[in-house]
């Protein structure tokens, strides 16, 4: 789809405003912190290294089909591209240890009766980094969810890594998520029609996650015949948004994004009525003058009937915090996501 870009709005913010941001961020600063998802944390994020070190090592066995597809060397776009050239790895497992090597993305398409889990990160993401969150993922929830062993978990590595102050640095983000949304239609638009697929996506990675959904459907309605339909498929897809950094109506009867519900059977929202970062996702892009959907409710009225739909406000557990840790660390959070991912995903 060819959008408009967005950011008309950035020269009215009031300069109050700015101080008010970044006197609500500066505690934040020195924080070492993860925020990860589509993946997708805004302006908070941190390097997650410190909170999630690299282990090669599975003791318990478990979610180690795991890809990362990356697009970090991949320029702007304003369309779903014809074609893309992914960077694609695997992680390999020996008997010592598990490393990451180069692969492609027809053996990532292989196996087509195995289910993808789709999970996209946030902003401030160096590549190691994101691949340390996404195997983390993929391990939580193979612990706490029995149908995780027949899932592939690709992580979708997008750039995000730290660039300036952090308000430039999330409006830069949230232009590129335009971008990435066109990037990861077209990886979608690679998979079958037959094989389940569920998205996890944080922050921002909900917004990549909804443009490339939407680019879909409309690819499909405008008859582009290189990219698999999405409308009508004989296969699930479960949508996961944790804290995502959309616009609160962005699925409402007439919100923009309200066309990508024809392609989900399930829709589950980890939202956080408390977080420090999403409170302030208006002055991101004032054009909208729009709250995020992953610091407010969505009226249960607004899902079409059919589709399963789930909504948890996560503030008991992660307080204020924008970081992904907390979601994936707590019991309750995990098994939300689980639960929202893959029950039920290959049923018929």
């Amino acid at each position: 789809m060819n959008r408009p870009r967005r950011g008309s709005g950035w020269p009215s913010i009031h300069s109050v405003a700015v101080v008010r941001l970044f006197a609500a961020f500066k505690p934040c600063l020195a924080l070492t912190a993860v925020v990860f998802v589509c993946c997708c944390g805004m302006r908070v994020e941190a390097s997650p290294s410190a909170d999630v070190p690299v282990a090669a090592d599975n003791p318990a066995g478990g979610g180690d089909d795991v890809w990362v597809v990356s697009t970090r060397r991949l320029p702007d776009i304003s369309r779903t591209p014809a074609n893309v050239t992914f960077g694609v790895e695997r992680l390999v497992r020996d008997a010592a240890c598990s490393r990451w090597m180069p692969s492609d993305l027809p053996s990532l398409l292989n196996e087509p009766q195995r289910p993808l889990v789709v999970f996209i990160h946030g902003n401030r993401y160096e590549s190691a980094d994101a691949k340390s969150q996404g195997l983390l993922v993929a391990r939580r929830l193979a612990a706490c969810h029995p149908d995780a062993s027949a899932a592939r978990t690709v992580i979708f590595s997008w750039p995000s890594s730290r660039e300036g102050h952090l308000l430039r640095d999330s409006r830069a983000k949230y232009e590129r998520s335009m971008t990435e949304g066109h990037y990861l239609a077209w990886l979608l638009g690679q998979v079958e029609p037959d094989r389940p697929v569920a998205i996890v996506a944080y922050s921002y990675g909900g917004l990549i996650a909804l443009e490339a959904l939407d680019n879909l459907i409309t690819a499909e309605q405008s008859g582009r015949a290189n990219l698999q339909p999405w409308l009508d498929r004989s296969a699930r897809l479960h949508l996961v948004l944790v804290a995502s950094a959309v616009q609160q109506d962005a699925l409402a009867p007439c919100g923009e994004y309200r066309k990508v519900l024809r392609s989900v059977n399930r829709l589950t929202l980890l939202n956080n009525t408390r977080d420090q970062a999403l409170r302030f996702f208006e002055f991101i892009d004032p054009a909208l003058g729009a709250e995020a959907l992953g610091h407010e409710h969505m009226p249960s009225r607004w899902i079409p009937p059919g589709i399963e739909f789930v909504q948890v406000d996560a503030a008991p557990i992660v307080g204020k915090s924008h970081r992904f840790p907390p979601y994936i660390e707590s019991p309750s959070l995990r098994q939300r996501m689980a639960t929202g991912a893959l029950d039920g995903l290959t049923n018929e």
